[in-house]
């Protein structure tokens, strides 16, 4: 087996582990918050708690992996990841938990910060579309592997094993890496010993901090709250000043401006945030739905979203190829025009939407993803130079999963709006026993008739932003010579 092979199949143990965690958890909400006697704002902080330490930790972890080995920080990330499942699973109260989770979302950022830098370093530029499209595959059926399993482990046995499973792959997925991943050379003879920018990463983490607690504290306290305009305003200050920093005085920057003076890695990114902005709430939209308003369980109407997954799954590696073949610019755009396609379809649903139309607007949804993800991964990943990879591999996952946090306060907010909170927490924990009341589900469908609307118009900037985008300096379709770069642009 060639080398990039079993280096993808590395990382897709990884994907795997990090796509069947983030589909199961949701299912177990309710039985985690039954068993461990905890309130629902607590469970809130479960999923959160994961989604802030991933984020904001990216950029940092993927700078350390250039300087001093990807290999080394995506096993150490495998680790620690497998040791936060297992705390995870042993939880004691509802608060231990949430700080497992936060140990489980710093592994997730050491796995997600690297694993793009390590298929990028193995694929040639030509066949990267079609590795990320594979990965594509690996989250589509690590997701519908998620709810499934999820269905089985809490009818049957207890929400702790949704976390113990991981416990072998993540054993797996390390030894497979130590054996099989080569070590990059980080230092070449005689070179400088390896500087990372200690400053600047501790600025960059503290302001990317501070912006998603209180985007997270404002959802679940109140955006009038001393605590979050505080945080606010401290995220405020800290952006310019990292900035500064990052121009004025950093030897070796961690995030280089040059990154962002190149157009087509810039819409690239831009185009993720946006994406993922409009649409990671859609999924829990779309279950509060089918529980509040066609009066599902929430294992039900878990499955009832499985084509989102399948589509994406299925198309994955059709959107890698065609990218490597004609560019990812059509691809991806295709892509969120079909999904800007769908939204539509959702802006419009009423209590008596047959649920066939549903399933078939979400399967469209889930292939648009299958187009729009690879194409635009492997198009920002060539505008990274190989020794930066680590970090355009960070900067990516750092915007997306930024929109990831917004995208879930936004959902949330628009619920919390327009039924009582606490209907919001219940569709959100799965509580919520049949349909709801005519009047609180005439409310319900206003208020997410307003978030897919504002969904749909960032999606629209997607749109625009990804048209607009040109083939780079290092990429160009097979076939097409691109202008050669006078010297190395980004470092």
């Amino acid at each position: 087996m060639d080398y990039k092979w079993k280096a993808f199949s590395v990382t897709s143990l990884g994907s795997l582990m990090a796509a069947v965690d983030s589909t199961v958890v949701l299912l177990a909400l309710f039985p985690i918050a039954s068993d461990l006697r905890t309130d629902f704002i607590t469970v809130v902080w479960v999923v959160l708690a994961y989604l802030l330490v991933s984020t904001t930790f990216g950029i940092t972890l993927g700078r350390l992996g250039d300087l001093f080995g990807r290999k080394q920080m995506y096993l150490a990330g495998f680790g620690i990841f497998t040791i936060g499942s297992l705390f995870s699973g042993l939880a004691p109260t509802g608060i231990s938990l949430v700080g497992f989770r936060a140990i489980q979302g710093f592994g997730a950022a050491l796995l997600m910060a690297n694993s793009f830098a390590i298929i990028s370093e193995a694929f040639p530029a030509r066949e990267r579309g079609r590795a990320f499209g594979g990965t594509a595959v690996v989250w589509g059926f690590g997701s519908i592997l998620g709810i499934i399993l999820g269905g089985v482990i809490i009818a049957f046995t207890t929400w702790r094993l949704i976390f113990l499973i991981n416990l072998p792959i993540g054993l797996i997925g390390t030894l497979w890496g130590y054996w099989t991943l080569r070590s990059t050379e980080v230092r070449r003879t005689g070179a400088p010993r390896p500087y990372f920018d200690l400053v600047g990463g501790l600025l960059f983490t503290a302001a990317i901090t501070l912006l998603l607690v209180a985007v997270s504290w404002g959802l679940l306290y109140g955006w009038s709250q001393a605590a979050t305009l505080g945080m606010l305003v401290g995220a405020a200050i800290l952006f310019p000043v990292f900035a500064r920093w990052e121009t004025r005085y950093a030897l070796d920057p961690v995030i280089h401006a040059e990154f962002f003076r190149n157009r087509a890695f810039t819409y690239g990114v831009a185009t993720a945030f946006l994406q993922m902005l409009a649409l990671f709430s859609v999924n829990f939209l779309l279950l509060f739905y089918l529980e509040g308003i066609a009066g599902l369980s929430v294992l039900t109407a878990s499955y009832l979203i499985l084509p989102v997954a399948v589509g994406t799954a299925v198309v994955g590696p059709f959107g890698g190829i065609l990218s490597d073949r004609i560019g990812p610019r059509i691809v991806a755009t295709v892509g969120l025009l079909l999904q800007a396609g769908a939204l539509l379809f959702l802006t419009r649903l009423t209590t008596s939407t047959p649920l066939l139309d549903l399933a078939l607007v979400e399967a469209v949804y889930g292939v648009g993803g299958g187009l729009f993800w690879p194409a635009n991964t492997a198009s920002i990943m060539s505008e990274t130079p190989p020794t930066k990879y680590g970090v355009g591999s960070g900067i990516m996952n750092t915007f997306r999963q930024t929109g990831m946090v917004m995208s879930f306060a936004l959902s949330l907010t628009a619920i919390t709006l327009a039924v009582p909170a606490g209907i919001a927490y219940a569709l959100f924990v799965g509580t919520i026993s049949g349909r709801l009341s005519p009047q609180d589900a005439a409310s319900y469908l206003s208020g997410q008739s307003l978030a897919f609307t504002v969904s749909l118009g960032l999606l629209g900037v997607a749109i625009v932003l990804s048209l607009l985008r040109r083939p780079g300096r290092r990429e160009s379709p097979p076939g097409v010579r691109g202008p050669e770069p006078a010297a190395e642009p980004i470092g």
